[in-house]
């Protein structure tokens, strides 16, 4: 879901980059110019414009158009006798005489831009060895670009396609260095897009040895499906934050995740706790550096950490000493390997669809405009919420994306990808980002917010759930499970229902999402395969799910909502799909009611391992789901085919839903009674009853079985294995 930007000017509108300043020229096309002239300056009138080119030779421009905007402009396109020649020095005079320089307009989003200067290199950034190190920066509107290396400044050169390069002797390994880029008629200071550690807050890039962290990857199961997975979402900083009862030497940093000591063992908490809890994979929100939190200063400021400010650098709060720049590459990879040793994978949280402040971004600076979507008319997409919508239909902006995957997953040994809001980027994207990290893992999985964001991105290329049929290997979040299972999320529909918290008129599309919404048999169709369905009815976005049957069920004592919780999780984990969880969900989770606390501080947002005793019956319950579900191949179907076949409903009093599973190895009929009442099951024969409110050990029935209010029932043809 959209997170609320820390720039707050930007959430509602689309910031113009133009009609500021009294007198403005953009490069809209090789041959196209548009000048913008201020009504308060010559009453924005003149009859005639120049060229001047870097070597003051002038060229009279042909006035196309004139036309008033509602900005109190007179807005004039016109056309050169030549095309320009991009990376060159140009101003253009107006009658009077007075200068403004030509900066980079819309000629960046045209496919005659990219056919001139996209790179297919793969050698963007510091290249370290012992002897030297190759800079290069992907800049062709930059008219110089000089590389600040260790307190010197070198011009660089420039390159085939606009990429600027500096070849610089010796060691110039952990040595400081940002680039300045002579743009659009001033200079700016710029970090490595392409860097791979920094000093903290993003100052300044480091050269790193990145030969220094290979390392072999440890041998993890087979992931044969999709839907073999339980994903457990988790915050670095949440998960280890610190009270007097709880001691984690490495409170909020990447090794507290993996930190055992004498307290985590006998409280079973932390990573101990993880390892029992029989989950296969850790998502961790954002762990790449972001901007608004001070990590000099770590616990003055709380955020998620959705405002990236470098993709392929970690965030310096959650490692051991943020000055250090090998400190958070060695610890997240310490973190990652430590997971997979426990044999959990890891998938990373991933904004690339927008950042913090677009005028301070790398990428931005490095190429003014083209990462970001614009129209012709200088507006910036606002899909996102953040007024800066990544625009992956540049070729450049697709590499960059694809290029940051390839490198988490060849350095850090991430299995695979959640994406932010990708419903802002395209569909060749994802398959490409797809397609480039199964060639280095097989198993690896890619996953997303499929939204349907408003941004200037055509409809049918988003990569939203509307267009999953175009992307088979990317999964989307069931938001129709949510809200059919938990209730409506909005906050203003906090007292809506859902089938679990007690709206049995939701029992038909019940159906539907255990069914993983792969057929219209009930509702319309709203994915291909199961293998594309996140199911999950709680994630760090809005109220917990814990706090929502607060809201939606005051009626109920605090035993009925247990109760409630639990038949949530079960329908999570015996749902066809791919079951999520947040953490805490599992011992219901608080956060007191708020919605979103994307920076709401640590006492909202920690995980409060105290509840983990309160709720043991829940931990327990859901200890006993995901076991069922490893067992039970049945429940984990990987195709829509296999769904149809074997899988059907019925229902007792249009009340209690009963979700029948039938193949060749197995034979078993789940039943979710979200009621107060009462009702008996008849069927012939004896059954394997293998979970009532939790349980799996087997007991034989015979004929008949109780269905007792709110409780959730697993039975199996055939009696004992």
């Amino acid at each position: 879901m959209i997170k609320t930007c820390m720039k707050e000017l930007k959430v509602w509108y689309n910031l113009d980059m133009r009609q500021i300043n009294y007198f403005e020229a953009y490069l809209d096309d090789f041959d196209k110019i548009v000048i913008y002239m201020s009504k308060q300056s010559y009453e924005g009138n003149s009859r005639l414009f120049y060229l001047e080119d870097e070597n003051g030779k002038l060229e009279n421009l042909e006035i196309q158009t004139i036309e008033p905007t509602s900005r109190n402009y007179n807005k004039y396109t016109c056309k050169t006798k030549n095309p320009i020649e991009v990376g060159k020095n140009y101003h253009i005079l107006h009658e009077y005489a007075r200068r403004c320089p030509l900066k980079t307009g819309y000629i960046t989003k045209l496919a005659s831009f990219d056919e001139q200067f996209s790179y297919d290199g793969n050698d963007l950034g510091a290249t370290y060895t012992k002897e030297k190190t190759v800079f290069k920066l992907w800049a062709p509107t930059a008219v110089k670009v000089t590389l600040h290396l260790d307190g010197e400044f070198f011009l660089m050169t420039r390159k085939e396609r606009g990429v600027y390069e500096a070849s610089i002797t010796g060691d110039m390994e952990k040595k400081a260095y940002r680039y300045y880029i002579l743009v659009d008629g001033s200079w700016q200071a710029c970090e490595d897009p392409y860097g791979k550690s920094s000093l903290a807050n993003s100052n300044y890039s480091i050269v790193v040895d990145i030969e220094k962290f290979k390392d072999e990857k440890p041998l993890l199961p087979e992931l044969k499906h999709y839907t073999d997975a339980i994903i457990y979402e988790m915050n670095v900083r949440d998960f280890t934050a610190q009270n007097q009862n709880y001691d984690f030497k490495h409170s909020k940093e990447f090794l507290g995740v993996v930190e055992e000591n004498e307290n985590t063992i006998q409280k079973d908490i932390g990573f101990t706790y993880l390892k029992h809890l029989g989950i296969t994979h850790v998502q961790l929100m954002p762990v790449m550096d972001f901007a608004s939190v001070d990590e000099n200063n770590p616990s003055v400021f709380y955020n998620w950490g959705y405002d990236p400010a470098q993709f392929m650098t970690p965030e310096g709060s959650y490692s051991s000493d943020p000055n250090d720049p090998y400190a958070r590459i060695r610890e997240l990879k310490e973190m990652v390997h430590q997971l997979h040793e426990a044999g959990i994978r890891v998938i990373f949280d991933v904004v690339f669809n927008h950042v913090f402040e677009m005028e301070d971004m790398p990428v931005a600076k490095s190429v003014p405009n083209y990462y970001f979507q614009m129209n012709n008319e200088g507006y910036y997409s606002n899909g996102s919420g953040c007024g800066n919508d990544f625009d992956s239909k540049r070729a450049m902006g697709r590499k960059y994306i694809i290029d940051c995957c390839r490198y988490l997953m060849e350095v850090y040994h991430v299995d695979g990808f959640r994406f932010d809001l990708m419903g802002i980027l395209d569909v060749d994207t994802m398959n490409q980002v797809y397609e480039a990290c199964h060639q280095i893992d097989k198993n690896v999985m890619i996953y997303g917010e499929g939204w349907n964001m408003p941004s200037f991105l055509d409809g049918e290329q988003r990569a939203t759930i509307i267009n999953d049929y175009k992307m088979p290997h990317i999964a989307h979040f069931s938001d129709r499970f949510r809200d059919v299972v938990k209730g409506q999320t909005r906050i203003e529909e906090v007292y809506q229902k859902g089938y679990c918290s007690g709206d049995l008129s939701q029992l038909t599309m019940m159906k539907d999402v255990l069914n993983a919404s792969v057929s219209d048999q009930y509702t319309y169709r709203y994915f291909m395969e199961p293998v594309n369905v996140i199911n999950y009815v709680e994630c760090h976005d809005n109220q917990t799910c814990w706090d929502k049957l607060k809201e939606c069920c005051k009626e109920d004592t605090r035993e009925r909502r247990i109760m409630r919780q639990k038949m949530c999780i079960a329908a999570v984990l015996f749902a066809q799909g791919i079951p999520f969880i947040h953490s805490g969900q599992e011992f219901a989770r608080t956060k007191y009611g708020k919605a979103n606390t994307y920076n709401s501080k640590d006492d909202i947002n920690w995980l409060n391992w105290e509840r983990k005793d309160m709720y043991k019956t829940i931990v327990d319950y859901t200890k006993d789901c995901i076991r069922l579900r490893k067992n039970y191949a049945c429940l984990r179907y990987p195709s829509t085919q296999m769904v149809q076949e074997h899988v059907s409903f019925s229902d007792i009093n249009s009340t209690v839903l009963c979700y029948h599973i039938h193949d060749e190895q197995e034979d078993l009929t789940i039943m979710f009674n979200p009621s107060n009442q009462e009702f008996s099951y008849s069927f012939e024969g004896i059954r394997d009853l293998l979970f009532y409110n939790g349980g799996v050990d087997h007991e034989i029935v015979n004929g008949y079985i109780s269905i007792q209010p709110l409780s959730v029932i697993v039975l199996r043809k055939g009696g004992s294995q």
